[in-house]
């Protein structure tokens, strides 16, 4: 039987004012907000040896300690799935992730995911995260194709993970907006939280958003649409998708933050016979480039991962125009 996990978190600055169960949601992947607020209520977890609410605000340099019970429900099983491997050797393995593949089990997603072909793959991830998510340091969304690293023992588990919290790494993705923005670059520096009425969505008026910086570049430009370069300088759960949207240009494809495609076909911004519903099935969002230091050679290394050819195909649609 799988033992607690201790935990121990310092809290800081840039951090205050925030609830505590939204604070414990971010920083403990593996812990939902209903089941942080659970174990805070029951004195499981405690703010400075103290026993708090879930709004609990933080106010900066306190610690938090407790015990968050170990995943049992979900174990990854070794999977014949084929990976896309741009870079492998004895610490990481780069992939380029294709759409529709979810990259650790989830409720809902106990197989099929990146992290069962990897076991496959590799014969052993040994992780800081339990039996699901082991060797993962960060994530794309389930139809967000492109590169994601992955550490293959622990010791580089942690070597990375420290340089996405601390923002050492660089992110560079690809996306077909809708909408022509006025410049030819620029950037969105908008706060990013839980939508204040769909907890499944995220939102720029959040009560307790956190900062979140994107720059973006306008590649390419076609009728009603334009292609996007964006570089995300903080990693906020959704954040290009909720920045394009905020913008008023959102990622094509996007029926959670853009309009539906049958919208825009109807509206006549598409343009020719070709139905929107043949090209399009996710969100025109590709992660091109990643910059980090190899966590044991402590050299810069940099991947860049082709376009998804459904990117492509549309592009090339949009072109032909």
């Amino acid at each position: 039987m799988s033992e607690d996990r201790k935990i121990h978190l310092t809290v800081q600055p840039a951090e205050t004012a925030q609830r505590l169960d939204l604070y414990l949601s971010e920083q403990l992947p593996a812990c939902s907000r209903s089941e942080a607020a659970r174990l805070v209520k029951g004195g499981a977890i405690r703010v400075d040896g103290k026993r708090v609410k879930p709004a609990y605000r933080l106010m900066g340099g306190e610690t938090i300690t407790g015990c968050l019970p170990a995943p049992t429900r979900l174990v990854a099983r070794p999977e014949a799935i084929p990976l896309d491997i741009l870079y492998e050797d004895r610490d990481i393995i780069v992939i380029n992730k294709a759409a529709g593949i979810v990259v650790h089990p989830a409720p809902g997603h106990p197989g099929g995911t990146l992290v069962n072909a990897l076991l496959y793959h590799c014969g052993d991830l040994s992780g800081l995260d339990g039996d699901i998510r082991p060797g993962i340091v960060h994530r794309l969304d389930r139809d967000t194709s492109g590169i994601l690293i992955v550490a293959k023992h622990a010791s580089s588990q942690r070597a990375l993970a420290e340089q996405f919290k601390s923002r050492l790494t660089r992110k560079w993705y690809r996306a077909i907006v809708v909408g022509q923005p006025k410049t030819d670059s620029g950037r969105c520096e908008a706060p990013i939280g839980r939508h204040p009425v769909d907890r499944k969505r995220m939102s720029i008026r959040s009560r307790q958003g956190r900062s979140a910086l994107t720059v973006w570049t306008v590649v390419n430009r076609w009728g009603h649409f334009a292609e996007l370069e964006l570089e995300i300088r903080t990693g906020r759960t959704h954040q290009i998708r909720v920045h394009c949207a905020a913008m008023g240009h959102p990622v094509l494809g996007d029926e959670v933050y853009g309009p539906s495609l049958s919208g825009i076909q109807k509206s006549g911004r598409w343009p020719g016979r070709e139905p929107l519903k043949d090209l399009v099935n996710r969100q025109m969002l590709h992660a091109m480039r990643l910059c980090c230091t190899h966590p044991t050679r402590m050299n810069t290394i940099t991947f860049t991962a082709p376009l998804a050819s459904d990117i492509e195909a549309v592009r090339s649609y949009l072109a032909a125009e």
